[in-house]
């Protein structure tokens, strides 16, 4: 017989031939367990030689499923036994020991130094002054929402809690993540999908996220309804008024939530009816232009009682942004805030392409809205937000000295309820309650606690910007700039950052004089009228 047919097929004979044989002992106490066993492992075999999915189980029954077996545990088994400390799938192991260290109130000290290779490219640091500032109280840490037009302007802490929805998330971590913002006077971002009754349980500052499903405030048609919209977001619970253009994971890509999934909360929340797959179309249905999206931001701030009124976006074609810039510039209609997603923001889930190819770095788009405005002179009036990987107090500082007056942060407080980054958001398994409509999985997420742990993660970590840039030599984080940051960009050579990035003088944009070739381009490809590019 072949040698390779017999090595194949060795261990399933063994078990069948010990299960045989074995049939006239089960007198003995100690044959039957075995016996029990082979004859289990002999029926998994006959049913692998059976089955027509996996040719591995076909080719090799009862060892094929090692295999499987090993593959699906292959990322608990690397996150806990194989991973570095550095090593970032997508947050590393460092990462997630911070956010779990300063939500548990635990000291985040290290000892015996850096494990970061300092002269290794990309390595960035804030430089510190020879006179450091007296270390500022974080509350104080804040700034204020709300352009010329708006009549309810909003006090926003640097630091809050970025979109997440009811939904994705569970109602559990929906509660403790909007008890943490009440007990820290944070602001908790709804998601698109919706403000749902765990939202308002304990009385936390939201921003209603609207996207284009509108869901909260829609037609039976799919369609904005003022009427509806009104309802909700006149609630002085409700801050801000966000209208998400993209985000960052998956920009410019809709979304079905299937109907099966769509619970009687969640239809109920949404505003969808049961039965039916809820469709989160990938373009807005309320406007189709730069000047369209300008009408329905005044069309909110009206509704809402005169509520700050902005929308988020992760940079794409730079034209588009600059025909809403445009548009701006030439109606007079400005958006109260900003909010800036990078590629490298999370989601539930996603397509791989788009999660790996799609849309800007929160970086790079920083920059561009920042610069945008600032050529435009309308950097005073206008807030910008930044969220895309943003967990520790490094993080703030660096996104506020690009541009930024304030950070989001998504999975930083889902780290801070639980999470343990098992990226089983999409199966409705997670393991710790937080992602998940498992009744039975999300009662393991207990409120009070994890929402202590929220406040703690947010209060701590502004303790931990507050000794930063107060050994920077500055007091609030709206003092930070660009000359702050540094960056080794070689073995031999460090940049700051306001001499590595291309920075826009006021009113430069509108000036006829623009330096920069790039803006220049853009400048003249973008159309206030339409999202399509002018010739260039």
């Amino acid at each position: 017989m072949n040698l390779s047919l017999l090595s194949r097929y060795a261990f399933f004979a063994a078990c069948v031939l010990f299960t045989v044989f074995s049939l006239p002992f089960l007198g003995h106490d100690w044959v039957w367990p075995f016996t029990l066993l082979t004859f289990a492992l002999s029926v998994l075999g006959v049913l692998d030689l059976q089955q027509e999915r996996h040719a591995v189980r076909r080719n090799y029954p009862i060892l094929g499923n090692i295999r499987y077996l090993v593959e699906a545990i292959r990322p608990e088994i690397r996150q806990y036994l194989l991973e570095g400390d550095q090593e970032a799938l997508p947050f590393s192991r460092a990462q997630r020991a911070l956010v779990y260290s300063r939500a548990k109130n635990e000291t985040a000290d290290k000892p015996f130094g850096t494990l970061i290779d300092v002269y290794q490219s990309g390595f960035e640091f804030i430089a510190h002054s020879i006179r450091p500032a007296p270390v500022a109280d974080p509350c104080t840490f804040r700034v204020s929402v709300g352009g010329p037009a708006c009549q309810q302007p909003y006090s926003i802490s640097v630091f809050n809690i970025s979109a997440m929805s009811f939904g994705s998330l569970s109602a559990n971590a929906i509660r403790a993540l909007n008890k943490g913002a009440k007990l820290g006077g944070f602001i908790h971002d709804t998601g698109e999908g919706s403000i749902s009754p765990y939202h308002r349980e304990y009385g936390g500052d939201l921003t209603w996220e609207l996207g284009s499903g509108y869901f909260g405030c829609r037609n039976d048609d799919g369609t904005f309804s003022p009427e509806r919209f009104a309802k909700q977001a006149v609630d002085p619970q409700v801050k801000m008024i966000e209208i998400k253009l993209s985000q960052g994971a998956k920009p410019g890509h809709g979304g079905i939530l299937p109907k099966h999934k769509v619970t009687p909360e969640i239809a109920a929340t949404r505003g969808v009816p049961m039965g039916q797959d809820c469709i989160s179309p990938s373009s807005h249905s309320a406007f189709d232009s730069p000047h369209g999206l300008l009408d329905f931001i005044v069309q909110l701030r009206e509704l809402s009682g005169g509520k700050p009124v902005g929308f988020k976006l992760c940079i794409g074609h730079p034209w588009e942004f600059m025909g809403i810039a445009k548009a701006m510039h030439e109606t007079g209609i400005l958006p109260d805030f900003i909010v800036v997603d990078g590629k490298e923001g999370g989601t539930g889930a996603a397509p791989l392409e788009f999660t790996d190819h799609m849309g800007l770095p929160m970086r790079e788009g920083l920059l561009f809205v920042h610069n945008t405005l600032v050529g435009l002179g309308l950097r005073d009036k206008i807030r910008i937000g930044a969220s895309g990987k943003i967990v520790s107090a490094f993080d703030i500082a660096s996104v506020l000295a690009m541009g930024a007056d304030w950070a989001n942060s998504a999975r930083g407080f889902m780290f801070a309820i639980g999470c343990i980054q098992s990226q089983s958001c999409h199966t409705n398994k997670c393991p710790t309650g937080v992602a998940t409509q498992d009744p039975l999985r999300q009662r393991a997420l207990v409120v009070p606690d994890k929402a202590e742990r929220v406040y703690h993660f947010h209060r701590n970590t502004l303790k931990g910007l507050a000794e930063m840039i107060a050994a920077a030599g500055i007091q609030h984080p709206s003092q930070l700039e660009a000359k702050h940051l540094v960056r080794r960009i070689s073995a031999t050579e460090i940049r700051l950052f306001s001499h590595l990035h291309y920075f826009l003088k006021p009113g430069e944009l509108l000036s006829g004089n623009i330096e920069g070739e790039f803006y220049e381009r853009m400048w003249r490809m973008a159309r206030s009228d339409s999202f399509e590019a002018a010739a260039s």
